[in-house]
């Protein structure tokens, strides 16, 4: 009797350990609507790529729940960010991410920070050129650094719509990495960005550009500008002629990102979830036409990659907003 009761004991002592086991091993999944935060009114690029995965991830059946989209515009992304913040825990929520949730709290404009937030992955970067018109003495992106590194003020660089952003603080740094007193830079700040900063190249009112590859990319093919250097890691094929600053000497890579992230407080299931889900979605050939249609390409890193560039980027472009005065007070 004694022997009966004590192998009953230990089946139901197995059996209890056994669903806990399960339990824990118990791969977590979507149970109701995904809802994908744009930070900003349709047609941007914030709400574009957010369409892109939920096309994407619908479409390749990566998540078998519905996926919505919804645009929270306000704040340089801030309203749309603050309602995610909002769902913590809940991974049935995410949002469209880029540079702007690291800038908008190093510039002052924001108390949110990309620590508020799970990152879970890096889509597509747009990388950044510098150009000069066709006819500068400057052939080279070296050529130019030398220059600057002996007279900073030698010529006016346009960028815009405002100091602070990618365009302004990668060449920064590229200066920076050749030597350049960069604190001399003679800037010129032009309101409608990428169109009148490549205008007033072409037109001779600056001596270089920094904006968008997509923006000076035909007037190079056109032959009337000359692109000397982008921020990427290796030559794109759209334009093959073009060197990186890495070739030339300057170790930096700069890319002008948008991702995805989650609420604070995803478990480790929830995540794993997601980076399996989302790297299965940017090898789809639908997702990498639709990023090529944004004048971009495909440049993933999953979760953990994510968060370690993020936390370099905020460790890097933190004392250089402070150096050159940029921050709000």
């Amino acid at each position: 009797m004694k022997r009966t009761k004590l192998v009953q004991a230990a089946l139901l002592l197995t059996a209890a350990f056994g669903t806990v086991a399960w339990a824990q091993g118990k791969a977590w999944v979507p149970d109701t609507t995904i809802e994908i935060v744009a930070p900003a009114a349709p047609g941007g690029g914030w709400d574009l790529t957010a369409r892109a995965v939920q096309r994407t991830l619908t479409e390749e059946k990566l998540v078998n729940k519905n996926i919505i989209v919804s645009n929270k515009p306000g704040g340089g992304g801030a309203v749309g960010w603050t309602y995610l913040k909002g769902k913590e825990g809940n991974p049935h929520f995410l949002a469209a991410n880029s540079s702007l949730v690291l800038l908008n709290n190093l510039l002052g404009s924001s108390p949110l920070t990309y620590k508020d937030f799970t990152p879970l992955a890096m889509l597509m970067t747009e990388w950044i050129s510098v150009a000069v018109k066709a006819d500068s003495p400057y052939k080279t992106g070296k050529d130019l650094l030398d220059a600057l590194k002996k007279d900073p003020g030698v010529i006016t660089i346009g960028v815009g719509p405002s100091l602070g952003n990618n365009d302004h603080l990668s060449f920064v740094r590229v200066a920076q990495k050749n030597g350049v007193d960069t604190s001399k830079l003679k800037w010129v700040v032009f309101e409608g960005a990428g169109g009148d900063v490549v205008m007033a190249a072409l037109g001779g009112h600056v001596g270089a550009v920094t904006t968008a590859l997509s923006e000076t990319m035909t007037q190079h093919k056109a032959g009337k500008l000359r692109i000397l250097g982008i921020t990427a890691d290796k030559r794109v094929d759209v334009l093959p002629d073009v060197p990186t600053w890495k070739e030339q000497g300057v170790d930096m890579v700069f890319p002008h990102w948008r991702g995805i992230m989650g609420p604070p407080g995803m478990t480790a299931e929830q995540i794993k979830y997601w980076d399996d889900a989302l790297s299965k979605m940017v090898t789809k050939p639908g997702f990498k036409k639709t990023i090529e249609s944004l004048n971009g390409q495909v440049y993933y890193k999953n979760s953990q990659e994510f968060k370690q560039f993020l936390d370099e980027q905020n460790a890097a472009l933190g004392p250089l907003v402070e150096q050159l005065g940029l921050k709000k007070k």
